[in-house]
């Protein structure tokens, strides 16, 4: 290619990097600002997306992981686009640098998640069954939660109604919840062993199984814009040696 052409297919490419990483960068400050929206008005949030956000709004905590995203996006954004305007090799290499640990980060988490289900199934039923045996029927946040989750998912407890068993729900009300028996009463053992509700980490599991395809497709399309990305912000520093 002749010099006139490199430098046309560079400033292409510099111009596209930048409008790209403009994008991420409003994507990310909708982001942080819908997350501080959750966290100063939580209210609004819920009466706006309904009960069921109730529960991932307090499990996931919604507005915390909006945030972090959200600043994540507009750090990113900011050193692509900046970087590519006034074409700094510093810049440049900054971002290279946190889109590939960023990339990493979501290899190393696909790969936990795919190998290590059973360990969080083990981990979590450690850590929530004790809690709802505690926890689950006294009033307040914890007991509203699963009770719109286990309605919402038709589920019962994290593994099924055992996890009720010598429970604060069952000493006080002498059953199981009646979601483990399909809302059926009285909902005592025999009752919840016919129907055999699933629970709920095998429930939300199926539906990652089920969208699995989708699932892999959003994330394929994201490792892919990832490694444009790199590569653009590569070329554009090298390039910037020969200017």
């Amino acid at each position: 290619l002749s010099s006139g052409a490199k430098m046309g297919c560079f400033t292409f490419i510099k111009v596209m990097m930048i409008l790209f990483n403009l994008a991420i960068f409003l994507s990310g400050g909708t982001l942080l600002g819908v997350g501080i929206w959750v966290r100063v008005d939580g209210e609004s949030f819920l009466n706006i997306f309904g009960a069921l956000s109730s529960s991932i709004l307090h499990v996931v905590n919604v507005g915390y992981l909006l945030i972090v995203i959200g600043a994540i996006l507009l750090v990113v954004g900011f050193l692509g686009c900046c970087g590519a305007q006034k074409e700094s090799k510093c810049l440049l290499m900054t971002f290279f640098s946190v889109v590939l640990i960023i990339f990493i980060a979501e290899v190393a988490a696909a790969v936990v998640a795919l190998v290590f289900t059973g360990l969080a199934e083990t981990l979590l039923t450690g850590l929530v069954t004790p809690l709802l045996k505690e926890k689950y029927g006294v009033p307040g946040t914890f007991t509203n939660i699963w009770n719109i989750t286990m309605t919402k998912v038709h589920c019962c407890g994290l593994n099924n109604y055992t996890d009720f068993n010598n429970s604060y729900f069952y000493a006080t009300h002498d059953s199981y919840p009646l979601q483990c028996c399909d809302m059926q009463e009285p909902c005592n053992s025999t009752l919840a062993a016919e129907t055999d509700v699933e629970g709920c980490f095998k429930q939300i599991l199926e539906e990652i199984r089920t969208n699995a395809g989708v699932a892999g497709g959003v994330a394929a399309g994201i490792a892919a814009l990832e490694i444009a990305a790199m590569a653009v912000s590569m070329y554009l520093y090298c390039r910037l040696d020969e200017k």
